[in-house]
């Protein structure tokens, strides 16, 4: 089931996310994210009333998404990057589609006009994923990334929401 994420969800997601950190380079962070972390940033989150949403499955969680500001500038307020993480033997069930196609949902009620994803180039199920849910790659930078002492190419996905209703 997709629900509203909580903040004792934190450890759940801590701990799928610190997967991704610590053996791939899903993610271009380099240093395990604490429990505490996680919830600061569930918070902030929350606070800027943005979408974040978890899948649980008997009472665990198994993946996560969100959206977070895309730049500082008041002129990309409705421009807003998205992240998304299943637990590393969740993926290519299904999972991650039905995750980003809740979170799109939620992005067009409350009136975000652009998503953005960025991912490293390698990162096939994600191309996979953003493409099944309407996203077009839109940029494509070369070497931007430094992991694990090699340099990695980012890809920037977008998608043009249309207002609901």
């Amino acid at each position: 089931m997709i629900r509203n994420v909580k903040i004792d969800d934190a450890c759940a997601i801590a701990q799928i996310y610190n997967y991704y950190v610590l053996e791939t380079t899903v993610t271009f962070e380099t240093e395990e994210v604490s429990v505490k972390d996680m919830e600061n940033r569930i918070k902030k989150t929350l606070e800027c009333g943005y979408p974040f949403i978890v899948y649980e499955e008997d009472g665990i969680v198994t993946g996560y998404a969100y959206v977070r500001k895309w730049r500082e500038r008041l002129s990309y307020n409705n421009t807003l990057e998205t992240s998304i993480y299943l637990n590393k033997d969740k993926k290519t069930k299904g999972t991650g589609k039905k995750l980003y196609d809740s979170l799109i949902e939620q992005c067009k009620k409350s009136g975000v006009h652009v998503l953005i994803g960025v991912l490293a180039h390698t990162n096939t199920l994600s191309q996979k994923l953003h493409k099944k849910t309407g996203f077009k790659k839109t940029g494509h930078f070369k070497e931007a990334a430094n992991k694990f002492g090699k340099f990695i190419d980012v890809e920037f996905w977008s998608l043009i929401l249309k207002s609901a209703g």
